[in-house]
This record gives structure tokens, sequence and C-alpha cells, in this order.
């Protein structure tokens, strides 16, 4: 609100360039051309019309401190001006009448210590002493102590020092006029001396003749005899204060009456302020108006006839009879408080503000403010689609690429477009960058992902596989890479070529506009993203083209990294799906079941084997190399050859990994003098070997989760199998522990992916999986897929080995055993044994080899070796024929030379059996061969 002093009810519209304004320039400018500006203090200073140029900066502030706005200013101002001076006056004066006082006293004080030592029985006899200083120096420091001064010197009449508060000056010549004194006058003077200035008296000592036989000289500084003034200034200082009070108060009550009145403003002052309130009023871009109480309008600046439209003599009637529309002028009339109320005045919205004119005192009425905001509205709108087409960017920044899964990416491209850009979204990919590859010379595309405001929409559903026409949009972008646009899909005969009936049901559905985006990451094209827009009656434009593309585009840069990861993933998982067995080993001590599923994040090291061996005996091994990718995947396959290579040693379990160990650490030294960047390798394995003649299965692990045993009647164990250090470590053994086994038990064993998650520690993945074999059928099969069901969960993060092995028992009559005794006549016996249980099972083709072949091993093991010497025959898939013998001297094959009587036995056994060879026990060895059913 603008408050005009002595103003009436009514006022004149002009303008400021009317003869009012013309009259208030004349006057601001002045008689002289001089033009007056207001200074932040409220000052007026002057400068020149024509030349410009300002007045000196010193001129200007001494001007600006004498002068004030008004004149109880100035009066207070001259009575504090006569305080100060007073003080200083004061002051002065205090300070020359202290010196003055300081001086005489000093010089008084000086001459009667100066007279009263020199007077003093003993100074006289003491100067004709033959040591005047040893009698007169005690004295004199007494002395001067007592009386104050600062020193007091005994001379003799050469004017040499017999004392002096400083020793060493003692003997020196006296500083000072002496010649008076020994005149037998005193002598005062002023000096300044080394402390200070000071006031000095020499006086004479004479006999009792008048004879001047010394002198004696005291000294003072004026400032230890001063201080009166110290106590006067507090007194002079709290009379100016009174004094600078007492006119602070007059000046007070004179001007308080003026304040009032003028509101702290001279006439000039209040002239030019209302001029160029005046002028602001009528340049501003915004309304004003002002209504008294009864509802009279009393001022309109121009801004607000020119937005209202008001009538030339609008100012003095009753705003309900300007002709304004209903609400604006209810507002107005009632004086109620409004913010940003927008009311529609013919073709523009204003935004009215209305506050009260009373509220400190005022006039009744009110003061509104109008505010054209139709452009406003219209820019705000469109900030408002800018701003959410950013955030849209945005969201698409952080939201498409959350997985390395390329179908999973297209799919958050689908829900971020719907429903915020198009009302449906699609996006067709080439198989091969769904497979991980490049796409090179496809021309079909499968639809990967869809998303609409509706379920129902006519468009093609996600897995078919769609091949463009050249003329459609999306064959169009796909063939050029560029976006394309079709604001109507009714009138775009490119489009309906491509499935007639189809595009007819989507533009009766209601879909009437397409844009089409080719994926490209650099120069290569993924596929296709198309927007379909439906609820929206307006078609696509060029701004929604462009943001078509920069969405797409931040979408192909996630889509690429999922490929190009598939791709990577892919080649992973084929080289350790490559280095894992393939399809397991006959044999007939086991029946087994498997699975292996690779971790969603990454490849990684676990795997698992079925290794038969001689003496229908199997050896089962899983294990896991720390770590994901290539590289786990590699160290993987070697140790597993290795594996391969120990068990054919036919070595125990705890002897086995103990060279696999050592294997590993050797692998980590190789690796780490390459680049100390290099992993360290890290595995686990559990070795396990199953014997079906005894039952007996034989395990050893390192640092791997140990086995589960399910019994045939479902119970559930999980046997004490010493745990071992994990491989790689080296210096501490491992262990064997042998289990008994029933036939149809089930050995379970696993790698600790199946068992151990983020989310739940190993004992708790130990319960859960005891719960799941307890409810799992009997077979192995069974058994895995009950497994993997309850525990696997829906994306893993490590690699999971599942082998479920059910044992099996050699009948007893597929076992033939012979005491053979140290006698080489007992071979015979041996033979005629073989061939009769050979007839038995129906195997006298094999008569004349088995014979043979057993011939030679129990006549080298009784020969060689040493008892007791033992021989077994087991027919299982194939003839095995074993000799023990508790001596550790291993035959080797050798060729007998023509004139040798021997070596030739193991050549013939090498060349009747399939296979042959020799394995070590705790009480010596076997020699075994193996020869093929018939």
């Amino acid at each position: 609100m603008v408050r005009l002093p002595d103003r009436s009810g009514t006022r004149s519209h002009r303008r400021p360039g009317g003869p009012r304004a013309r009259r208030g320039s004349i006057r601001a400018h002045g008689a002289h051309g001089q033009q007056a500006t207001r200074t932040p203090a409220g000052a007026f200073t002057h400068r020149k019309g024509h030349s410009g140029e300002t007045e000196p900066g010193r001129v200007a502030a001494l001007r600006s401190a004498l002068t004030g706005r008004t004149i109880a200013r100035q009066v207070f101002v001259l009575q504090v001006v006569i305080v100060l001076l007073l003080v200083v006056a004061a002051v002065g004066a205090l300070y020359l009448q202290a010196r003055h006082d300081s001086t005489q006293e000093a010089r008084n004080r000086s001459v009667a210590v100066a007279q009263a030592f020199a007077n003093a029985p003993g100074t006289r006899a003491a100067l004709s002493s033959p040591h005047p200083t040893a009698i007169l120096q005690p004295r004199a420091e007494a002395a001067r102590k007592a009386t104050g001064v600062d020193f007091i010197v005994v001379m003799n009449t050469d004017g040499i020092r017999y004392t002096h508060p400083k020793p060493n000056r003692i003997g020196k010549k006296f500083v000072g006029t002496i010649a008076p004194a020994l005149a037998g006058g005193t002598v005062v003077e002023e000096i300044n001396g080394t402390i200070g200035r000071l006031v000095q008296a020499v006086v004479p000592v004479e006999d009792p003749g008048g004879k001047v036989v010394g002198l004696v000289s005291a000294g003072i500084t004026t400032k230890n005899v001063g201080g009166a003034a110290n106590h006067q200034l507090p007194l002079v200082l709290m009379a100016a204060a009174v004094g600078l009070a007492l006119a602070t108060a007059g000046t007070a009550l004179v001007s308080r009456r003026l304040l009032r009145q003028t509101h702290g403003l001279g006439p000039h002052e209040m002239t030019r302020m209302y001029e160029h309130h005046d002028a602001v009023l009528h340049a501003v871009r915004e309304g004003v108006l002002i209504v008294s109480g009864e509802g009279r309008l009393l001022l309109a600046n121009d801004e607000a006839q020119r937005l209202l439209d008001l009538p030339a003599d609008a100012e003095g009637r009753h705003v309900l009879d300007l002709g304004l529309d209903p609400d604006t002028a209810e507002l107005l009339a009632s004086g109620r408080v409004a913010t940003d109320e927008v009311h529609l005045v013919k073709d523009r919205l204003l935004a009215v503000n209305q506050r009260p004119t009373d509220v400190r005192g005022g006039p009744p009425g009110s003061v509104a403010t109008l505010r054209d905001s139709t452009e406003l509205r219209a820019l705000s709108g469109r900030a408002e689609t800018a701003r959410e087409r950013l955030n849209m960017l945005y969201d698409a920044g952080v939201g498409i690429g959350t997985s390395l899964d390329v179908t999973r990416t297209a799919e958050e491209l689908a829900e971020l477009a719907v429903p915020r850009f198009a009302d449906f979204a699609t996006v067709d990919l080439f198989d091969a960058v769904l497979d991980g590859g490049q796409p090179e010379g496809a021309t079909a595309v499968r639809r990967t992902a869809s998303r609409g405001v509706r379920e129902d929409a006519p468009l093609y559903k996600v897995g078919r596989q769609i091949r463009y026409v050249d003329t459609s949009p999306q064959a169009r972008s796909l063939r050029s890479g560029q976006a394309v646009l079709e604001p109507h899909l009714a009138s775009a005969p490119g489009w309906h070529a491509q499935d007639l009936e189809r595009t007819a049901q989507v533009v009766d559905y209601g879909i009437h506009s397409l844009i089409t985006v080719p994926l490209r990451a650099g120069t290569l094209v993924l596929g296709v993203v198309s927007f379909w827009r439906s609820e929206k009656q307006a078609p696509f434009d060029a701004e929604e083209l462009a943001l078509a593309e920069e969405l797409v585009t931040r979408a192909a840069v996630s889509i690429d990294n999922a490929r190009r990861y598939t791709r990577e993933h892919s080649m992973a998982v084929t080289l350790q799906r490559s280095l894992l067995p393939r399809t397991l080993p006959e044999q007939s001590a086991l029946d087994i079941a498997y699975r292996y599923l690779p971790a969603q994040a990454g490849v990684g090291g676990d795997w698992f084997d079925v290794l038969p061996l001689p003496g229908a005996r199997v050896a089962l091994v899983v294990g896991d190399v720390v770590g994901h990718g290539l590289h786990a995947a590699a160290t993987m396959g070697r140790l597993r050859t290795a594996v391969h290579n120990f068990s054919a040693l036919d070595l125990p379990p705890d002897e086995l990994l103990a060279l696999l160990d050592e294997l590993v650490g050797r692998i980590d030294q190789d690796e780490t003098s390459e680049g100390d960047s290099a992993p360290v390798t890290g595995a686990t394995c559990l070795y396990a070997v199953y014997d079906p003649v005894s039952r007996v299965c034989a395990i050893a692990r390192a640092g791997h989760p140990p086995p589960a045993l399910i019994q045939p009647d479902g119970h559930v164990d999980f046997p004490d199998v010493p745990a071992g250090p994990p491989l790689g470590l080296g210096g501490l053994p491992f262990e064997t522990a042998e289990l008994t086994l029933e036939a149809g038990s089930r050995l379970v064993l696993y790698t600790d992916g199946l068992v151990e998650d983020r989310g739940r520690d190993i004992d708790e993945g130990l319960e859960l999986l005891r719960g799941a074999l307890e409810r799992a059928g009997s077979s192995p099969e069974e058994t895995c897929r009950s497994v993997l069901e309850s525990q696997l969960p829906a994306k893993p993060s490590d690699d999971v080995a599942l082998l479920v092995a059910r044992t099996r028992a050699l009948p007893a009559d597929h076992i033939a055993e012979w005491q053979v005794p140290n006698d080489p006549a007992a071979v015979g016996e041996v033979r005629a044994s073989v061939s009769s249980r050979l007839t038995e099972w129906g195997l006298e083709e094999l008569t004349f080899s088995s014979e043979l072949i057993l011939s030679e091993l129990v006549t080298n093991a009784i020969r060689y070796g040493a008892d007791p010497i033992h021989v077994r025959v087991l027919l299982d898939r194939t003839l095995i024929c074993e000799v023990f013998d508790s001596s550790s001297t291993s035959p080797h094959l050798r060729y007998a030379a023509m004139t040798d009587e021997g070596g030739r036995g193991l050549f013939l056994v090498a060349q009747l059996a399939e296979r042959w060879g020799t394995r070590y026990t705790p009480d010596g060895k076997v020699i075994w061969a193996e020869q093929p059913l018939p």
C-alpha cells in the first residue's frame, strides 16, 4: 500500500509525462540545473545536470556529516559538538595544571631531601674520614628509600661521587651544575636523565667556619610525584556524560512532535518522495487498486486500468459499478484476504492478491494487486512438461539395466515408457542378440517385451517372431538406423502393408499414432522399439520423437551391455560344461544321479566326477574352486584332470588329497610369479571310494561340506568325516573315514552353493537339506529333484553340484576266493579251481586265458612275493582276477631277450587282459587283470 499524506479521496490518473511530472522535474533539478538524488543515509546531494561530474568525495562526506535530515537532528549534533569541546578543554587544562604541580612538587622535595641529608649529623664528619663511601653509601640508600626520591648523591668539592644507587657509578664525575653550590648557594634544575624527565637539587655541606667541604644532590622524576590529574579526570568525564544526556533529552522533547507530524522527513524530501512513488506506481507491470472501506475505488494505476479495461472516470466510483465480471467485483468489494486467486477477465487469467489497509492503524479499505498469468501459465506448462521428460530420462538412467539380462532390460524399457510416454510400448530384438551374438544379415526379429495400459491390445504377443515388410516403419528404422514418426496410422499405407487384418484391428482398437526407434549400440542395430498412442487424442510430435530417441539411446547401452555379458557368460558356461563329465561311466557298484547348475551372476569352479577303479570299486569326487569366471573354470579343469591321473594310481583318499593339495600350491606359486595381481587359487574337495564287495566306503575331505547319508529306512545322517584344510594351504595331513554302507543306502555329495547363502549360514542350510532328504523319494533322480526344488533359490549366487549315489553289493555267488600256499605245485590247483568256477558261471571261453593269467600272477607271487598269498576272481561287467601278497615289490613289464629263460609272464598277461595293474594295500599289494565278458 502507498500512503499519501494530506491527499483527498480522489485523484487524477494523469501519466508521469504530464504537467505534474514536468513541474516535479523542474523542482527536482533546482534553479541552477542541479539534480537532487537521495543518499543511503536519507540526505540529498547535488549533481551537475549537464556535465555529470560529481563533487569530490571529501566535500560530499563533510557536507553529509554536517547537515541533518531534520532540524531536530541539527540541534542535537550542535549540542554534542559543544559538549565534546568542553570536555576536551577541561582535560587539557587538567593536564597542564597537573604537569605544573608535578614539577613544583619535585623541586620542593628534592631540595628538602638534599638539605636534610647535608645537615644530618655525621655527614660532615664522614666527608673528612678516610673512607667516606663506606659510611655515607648505606645512609644515602636508607634516606632515598625513606623519602621516595630516585637518588641521593654525596660528592666532594670536585664533583666526584661518594654515593650513588648504582655502585658502579661511585667515583665518577657528577653530571649537573655544581658551581653555585660551591659558592654556598642551592642549585635546582630540570634535566632528561636515563630514567626520564627529572628534577635534581644540589646543596653544599659547610663546616662550622662556613667553608664548603662537600655537596649533596637529590633528584626525583616528575612521574613519581603526579596523580592529582588521575583523580580529577573521572569527575570531568562524568560531568561531560551528564551534559550529553541532558542535551539528548532536550533534543528528544523538541523533535518528538516534529517526527510525529513529518514522519522524519523534511518538506523537500516529502515532495520528492511523493513524485518518485507516483512515477513508480504508474510504471510497474503489475496492477494496483486501492479500495476504500465503502467499496469505492480510490486509486488504479496504469497497469490495473489496462488489465481490467476500466473507464476513464473509474476513480471515486463503486467497484460494483465498473462493469467487472461478478467474481472479480465481489472480491474487490468484500475486502477479504486473497492470495494468488485466479480470475478469468475476458481472455486473460489474472492472479489477484488482496490485503486490508487498516492492519497497523491505517485507514479502512483494501489494496489489491493484479498479475497477468496467462503467458506465465503457458510457460509453466511447458516447463512442467520438460521437467517430466527430464525425470523420465533420469529414471531411465537408473531404472534400465539393473540386471545383465537382455530380456529383463527390454522389459524395464517398456515398463518405464508406459504410461508416462506412450500407451503401449513393444521391444523387438534379433534372436542373435538374445543369445549374446551380433545380428548379421538377420531379417526377422522376436517380440521380447510388451507393455500397455490394457492387456487386450491386438499387437503381436511376446515371443512371436516377426518379419517386417520393407514399407513398415519398423523396417525403415532397422534399415536406416533413424527414428520414424507415423502421426496418423489410419492413413499410413506402408504400415498397413505389414498385416492388413491385424493393422485394421489396431486402428479399430484406438491406436492412432506410432514412433519407431532403432536400438543402436554404435554402428550395431540390435532391434527396434515401438511406441503406440491411443488414450491421448493428439498424435506424437517432433519433440516427442526426440525424447523417444534419447530414451531408446540410453536403453540401448544397457541392452548392449547385457548382450555382451550374455555372450561372455555363455562362453564361460560352455567352457565349464566342456570340462565337466558329459556322461557317467558304466559301473555296477552305484546307481547315480547328478545335477549341475551354474550361478546366475557368473561361472564358478564346482565339479564332480565318477571314476571306476579296479576290483569293481568306484570313486566319487565333488570339488569347488573359490571364485567365479574363466579363471575358476580353467582351474577346475586342471584339478579334475589331476584327480583322474591320481585315481589311476589307486591311492587311498587321504593320500590323493595330499597330492592334490601339493598341486594347488604349485599352481599358486606359478601364477604369483607371473604377476602380483594373479588371484590365489583356493579349492575344496571330497573324495570317496566305494567297494561293492566289502560295502566299505572310504571318505576324506579337504575343507568341503560333509556328505549326507540316507539309510534304506529313510533316516538321514551326516557322517562324522574329519574336515581337513582347504587345498593349497599345505602343512596339515588329511584323514580317511571308513563307513560300512548297507545295500540301498544313498550317499549325497554336494557343494556349498546348495547349503550356504547370504541370508543363512551353513548350519541352517544343513538342517534344511536334512528335511529335504527325508521327504525325498527312494531313487537318486527323485532325491536330486526334491533337493533342488526345496533348497535352490530363484537366482543362485553360486554354482551348485549335487551327486546322489545309491549303493549296491556284489552278490556272493559272483565272488570266488582261494588261499594259495607258498609252493609252486599249488599253481595247478589254482588253475583247476578257476576252471571249475568259470564253468559254473558259463564262461568256458575265458578258461584258457584266465588259467594262463592266474598261473603267471601266482607264480610271480610265490617266487618274488611273501605269504600270505590270496587269489580272488570277481564276476562283474568284466571278469576280474586278483592276486594278493604281503610284498610291496611291484612287477613291471619288460621285453625279454631271445636267450632269456624268463621275463615273459607279464607280457602274456598284458596281451590277454583288457587292463591290468597293481594297487597297494596296508598289508601288501594286489596285482589285477580284467577281461571283457564274451
